[in-house]
């Protein structure tokens, strides 16, 4: 992760995703991941509820990454390993499939 403004960062490696979907509009579902780090690359100390919002497609298709800390936008961003590493889940079947069933859903 990197901190806005630091020259010094690391990257992180996800052992675990926990996730639900939830339908915002015509357009878009909101995909709110809470994650699991490997103990090699734990999350910053300053994080106190860290969380990962997905924004995708109803198709299932990731488009934007937001990184929250207690519900909103946090100081740090994802690296581009990071990000692979969020998207591909995001690209699973299973989650796949919780995105198309949440865009489904009546409002």
């Amino acid at each position: 992760m990197i901190r806005y403004g630091d020259e010094l960062w690391t990257e992180l490696k996800f052992a675990g995703f926990h996730y639900k979907a939830e339908r915002r509009d015509d357009q878009w579902v909101d995909v709110m991941l809470k994650v699991e780090t490997s103990d090699e690359t734990p999350l910053p100390l300053d994080l106190i509820d860290f969380a990962i919002m997905a924004i995708c497609t109803h198709e299932g298709h990731p488009i934007q990454l937001v990184t929250l800390d207690e519900g909103c936008d946090c100081e740090y961003q994802l690296t581009e390993w990071e990000k692979d590493q969020v998207n591909e889940f995001i690209r699973s079947e299973e989650v796949r499939e919780a995105i198309i069933l949440a865009a489904s859903a009546i409002e």
